[in-house]
Order: C-alpha cells, then structure tokens, then sequence
C-alpha cells in the first residue's frame, strides 16, 4: 500500500471515529466538515444554502495550495472568498475523485491534523 493510501486510511478512520459513528465516511461528508471547520462558527445548524456556500468553501480551500483559488477575504458575517485564479481542468469523476482526495491529504498534512 502506497504512502498516499495509508495516509488517506488514517483520515477516514479519522473521520469515522469523530463523526460519522463507525461508518465510512464519503467524500461529501468530508468536504462539507472541512467547510464548517474553515467557516470557524462552530457546529451549528445550518440552512440548505448555507450547507451549499460550506462545501464551496471548502473546495476552495482544498484547491488553494494547487493554484486554483486564492482567499480574498472574510465578508461582514465571517464567511471566506476565494478568487479564481484558474479553471480547473476538464476531469472524469474517478479523476475528480482523486484530485479532492489528493488535496485532503494535503490539507490534512499542513493542518498537522493527524500526528506522525
């Protein structure tokens, strides 16, 4: 098993035990805590569009390191923006998939969220 793949094992497990009681999170579910986390608020109720703004946040976030976004700010209610430096490349599902698993792992590295 590849150090990638250990490492993406350890953020699942991460996940399972703080959030999705034993089950296998999904990469939406991940994203959309990622989100909460960047917001900063807290765990609140949040309504649909909020949700929908919480996992755009998060892409951002992820896709930053790799040049596709830029954070420009917090708006008045707290909320980070992000500018769009690129567009993203035209990928196939599975390799969308991979890109966001990629960029959690990222994340998950320079947050130091799992200790070595």
């Amino acid at each position: 098993m590849s150090e990638e793949s250990q490492y993406w094992r350890r953020i699942e497990n991460f996940f399972q035990q703080k959030f999705t009681q034993g089950e296998k999170p999904d990469l939406d579910s991940m994203i959309f805590l990622i989100g909460v986390q960047e917001l900063g608020q807290g765990n609140r109720r949040f309504k649909k569009d909020e949700k929908v703004n919480l996992m755009h946040v998060a892409v951002c976030r992820l896709l930053e390191p790799f040049d596709y976004y830029r954070f420009s700010g917090r708006d008045q209610d707290g909320w980070p923006h992000f500018d769009k430096i690129q567009d993203l490349p035209i990928l196939k599902p599975n390799e969308q998939t991979l890109l966001m698993r990629k960029a959690i792992i990222h994340y998950f590295k320079e947050q130091n969220y799992l200790e070595e």
